[in-house]
């Protein structure tokens, strides 16, 4: 038992051994002041997208206010029209309720409609025969 102990030891040192010279390979592979103003400029790059970002949001919700400059632009129509119109337009009814007269079927139409049926029958007959 003992002798397993020391095998794991001897394996464990030699582990860590080579974790070492890994940590020192990459401790001089990597420059701490040049990350540390990689670090810098990014986040002042970072910060300038957050302030564009917000800029760009801000102009965006103004474009897209048009509610009330539509509103406007409504009320400047009328009132236009009213003016043109000398007033009647705004004596017109909103919309129309009334339905149109329904189109009575006049008598030569109907024998027009029957001369057409006896002149498609007389057709299907020849087809016929």
């Amino acid at each position: 038992m003992g002798m397993k102990n020391q095998l794991a030891t001897i394996k464990i040192t030699g582990c860590l051994e080579k974790s070492t010279e890994v940590m020192k390979a990459m401790q001089s592979l990597v420059k701490l002041p040049e990350i540390n103003a990689t670090m810098q400029a990014m986040a002042k790059e970072m910060m300038k997208a957050g302030i564009l970002e917000e800029m760009v949001e801000d102009t965006m919700d103004i474009v897209t206010d048009d509610d009330e400059l539509e509103e406007d632009a409504q009320k400047e129509v009328d009132k236009v029209l009213f003016e043109l119109t000398a007033g009647v337009l705004g004596q017109a009814p909103a919309k129309v309720t009334d339905s149109l007269p329904a189109l009575e079927q006049e008598g030569a139409a109907a024998a027009i409609d029957d001369d057409n049926v006896e002149d498609m029958k007389a057709r299907l007959q020849a087809l016929r025969s």
